[in-house]
């Protein structure tokens, strides 16, 4: 199964394509954001690949301009760069969140399923744009209804109700990003 996506910000320019396939035993996120941070305009290009369990196994970003950052994991929370080298700082990292997408919220909602009838604390390699510097983050989901998370950082500084569909994907991520199609 293949399916397209496309988010724009809710306030400023941008535009996110998003082509996902459900592959015999991988799931594959292909995507391509043009948009403002607010430290300027920025462009890049992402690849997810996710074992069934919703796992993530490799994340490439490339920016325009020519940074870019590759990462693979065991799916266990265990992650090496490009080079191979082994990126501690990661440790217990199941998903990540690329700063300029929603889709990156999909991952934990579709991983831990019903685990989130509960707030569910998780850590999580979070990418920023335009520098790619990873970094180790806490975020916390809880299901509040069917089609409703909310997503808070874990340190209280910042929290949104996401709409998401039957698949969890987002629809809405309120003042930051709205779906502009629907499959």
């Amino acid at each position: 199964m293949q399916q397209s996506y496309r988010w724009r910000p809710e306030e400023g320019p941008g535009l996110e394509h998003l082509h996902l396939a459900y592959r015999e035993d991988v799931i594959v996120a292909d995507a391509v954001v043009i948009g403002d941070r607010g430290d300027g305009a920025f462009g890049c290009s992402y690849r997810i690949c996710c074992d069934l369990g919703w796992r993530v196994r490799s994340l490439e970003v490339h920016a325009a301009g020519g940074a870019s950052l590759v990462l693979t994991s065991d799916g266990n929370g265990h992650w090496h760069d490009g080079d191979g080298r082994r990126q501690p700082q990661l440790d217990g990292c199941i998903d990540v969140d690329i700063a300029a997408t929603p889709f990156t919220n999909t991952l934990p909602i579709r991983r831990l399923g019903a685990a989130l009838a509960q707030r569910s604390i998780i850590a999580v390699a979070y990418v920023p744009l335009p520098s790619l510097k990873v970094e180790r983050a806490e975020q916390a989901y809880t299901r509040l209804a069917a089609g409703r998370y909310l997503y808070e950082n874990a340190d209280g500084s910042f929290e949104s109700e996401l709409e998401v569909d039957a698949d969890g994907l987002v629809l809405r991520y309120p003042s930051l990003f709205a779906r502009l199609d629907t499959p």
